[in-house]
């Protein structure tokens, strides 16, 4: 497909839109990179690289590929990044594999797997990391430092310790909280972000509060853009469950701007092309001293609404990041480290979905179950596992919920007449066909479902055909075989047979292979046909004679 980056006619208004997100962006990098426990020019840096990249390559016209706060919350639990003794190269590192990984799910057409994923394990995981975000920031926000295992623990020490809260910056973060949330409501709208933290890091020198930490004490902030860096290939195997982890979220997160805003002509985009534009903007973005980035809902929903009409948008917001590193680098050093917290406080209660937790809630169970589980992994063990936990939820829980959908209904069919679904007899009846229909998945978990319906096989179970309809089941597993082998050989047993009507040509060779076809019978296995119903009745009339066969034995 033919991407459009510039549309003429709508030039005005990608630069308009371009600028809002280019100038609101700044303080989000910023503050990403902060919640990231890295230099928070390395944010910035990813935010600048992933916006204009990804609009090149992305499948969605307005995609704003950028550094996401769950995503930062996972490169915050790396101990290679947060605790190496050279965390730069492993951060770029995380960010190029990172990319890979994407890449290579776009490349595979992997974008459909993202349903998969239950709204029950996002619910759980989204808000467990809005209260991460906020809990994260307290030290920042009142000038204690905590100690604790993790941010739960760290939050319950500074609550034991309210009496060295620092005054002045405590004072700072409120502020900016106040002035964000009033500023916002005025004509500067998302802008008043920006305004918000330069008028509260300024309060700082005015009121002579010298205790008061800077971004400048903590980290250094150079005034000019990236120079290419090589990934380190040391530190690749350290960085494999990071960056798989990051990948998971990443496209997550991503998939849901692919699903709910359109492109221009209205079509929705491709979610593997998707995939393959973020993992081109991770890649570039780790070769250029920036961090892990994805999909942000939140800048593609303020791109849109600022006008953007086609990806020049998101390249002229990564021109306006560039041009205000280049011209304004130097002072972003003055910012105040509890203004930025500020700033992810409420970007945190911001994140929190209540409404998503009610729905889910009132579901069922097992879905209560999978979020709260899912909700409490990612606030006590390192969040790239919690990731994987999560999604390894999502699979047991399709599993479970395929498994139990398994049906099987009873067949009768008259001359003439269309077949009457009835319940299935729970003994196989003698001397008659049975012909049974089993609706749902036949894969291995649902086998033991499966087999707990099938009528049961009695001493008084004597010249009965049981026929199963197949049609349809392109693919079964062992499990599921090994049922049907065992039921053939109980109706054998009792001088029945066990017939299979409508059986697809992947299924009989998949028979023939494990040799299940010769236990059966080949002569009791009715291949698919195109036409309808034709080989159910194949095998009906097969059974009937069969019947009236045994019948006749016995007389004589």
């Amino acid at each position: 497909m033919k991407r459009q980056l510039i549309n003429r006619s709508t030039i005005a208004e990608d630069l308009t839109a371009g600028l809002v997100l280019g100038i609101q962006s700044i303080p989000d990098g910023l503050a990403n990179g902060l919640l990231a426990l890295i230099n928070p020019i390395y944010g910035l840096y990813g935010y600048m690289m992933g916006t204009f990249t990804g609009a090149f390559f992305t499948s969605s016209a307005f995609m704003s590929i950028q550094a996401t706060s769950a995503m930062a919350l996972v490169v915050a639990s790396v101990p290679q990044i947060t605790r190496g003794p050279d965390p730069n190269a492993p951060l770029f590192t995380l960010a190029i594999l990172t990319g890979v990984f994407m890449l290579v799910a776009g490349l595979l057409k992997l974008g459909s797997l993202v349903r998969f994923v239950p709204n029950a394990v996002m619910t759980g995981f989204v808000n467990a990391v809005a209260i991460l975000i906020i809990l994260g920031q307290l030290d920042d926000l009142t000038g204690y430092s905590s100690t604790g295992a993790n941010r739960i623990a760290r939050t319950w020490d500074l609550l034991r310790n309210l009496d060295q809260v620092h005054l002045p910056t405590l004072m700072v973060g409120l502020l900016t909280i106040i002035l964000i949330l009033t500023l916002e409501k005025t004509s500067l709208k998302s802008l008043g972000m920006i305004v918000a933290l330069v008028v509260a890091s300024l309060v700082v020198p005015l009121l002579g509060a010298d205790a008061v930490e800077l971004v400048r004490d903590v980290a250094y902030i150079p005034g000019s853009l990236p120079r290419p860096m090589l990934p380190s290939l040391a530190a690749i195997p350290g960085l494999l469950i990071p960056a798989l982890a990051l990948t998971f979220v990443g496209l997550m997160q991503g998939a849901g701007i692919t699903q709910s805003i359109p492109n221009p002509d209205g079509r929705y985009p491709d979610a593997s092309g998707d995939f393959v534009g973020q993992g081109v903007a991770n890649i570039v973005s780790g070769l250029f001293q920036g961090t892990t980035v994805a999909g942000s809902l939140s800048a593609t929903a303020l791109v849109v609404s600022a006008g953007a009409r086609s990806r020049f948008a998101n390249i002229f917001a990564g021109l306006v990041m560039a041009v205000a590193i280049l011209l304004f680098g130097r002072f972003v050093g003055a910012l105040a480290m509890p203004a930025l917290a500020g700033l992810l406080i409420v970007v945190g209660f911001r994140t929190l979905k209540p409404e998503r937790i009610v729905m889910v809630w009132q579901t069922g169970a097992v879905q209560q179950a999978v979020m709260a589980l899912t909700f409490f992994a990612a606030l006590f063990i390192p969040l790239q596992y919690a990731v994987l936990l999560g999604v390894a939820l999502a699979v047991m829980l399709y599993v479970f919920q395929q498994s139990n959908k398994v049906t099987v209904k009873a067949w009768e069919i008259g001359p003439g007449q269309y077949p009457v679904e009835k319940v299935p007899p729970s003994v196989v009846p003698a001397d008659q066909v049975t012909t049974l229909m089993p609706y749902g998945s036949l894969f291995y978990a649902a086998a033991p479902v499966f087999s707990a319906q099938l009528p049961e096989v009695t001493d008084a179970t004597r010249h009965a055909a049981v026929i199963l309809v197949l049609r349809g089941q392109t693919e079964v597993g062992s499990t599921f075989l090994n049922v049907l082998t065992r039921y053939a050989e109980q109706l054998r047993q009792q001088e029945s047979k066990l017939m299979l009507a409508g059986v697809e040509s992947s299924v009989v060779t998949q028979m023939e292979r494990t040799g299940i076809l010769q236990t059966i019978g080949r002569a009791n296995v009715f291949p698919a046909s195109e036409g309808i119903g034709e080989a159910l009745l194949q095998a009906v009339e097969a059974a009937e004679q069969w019947i009236a066969t045994q019948r006749e034995r016995d007389v004589d």
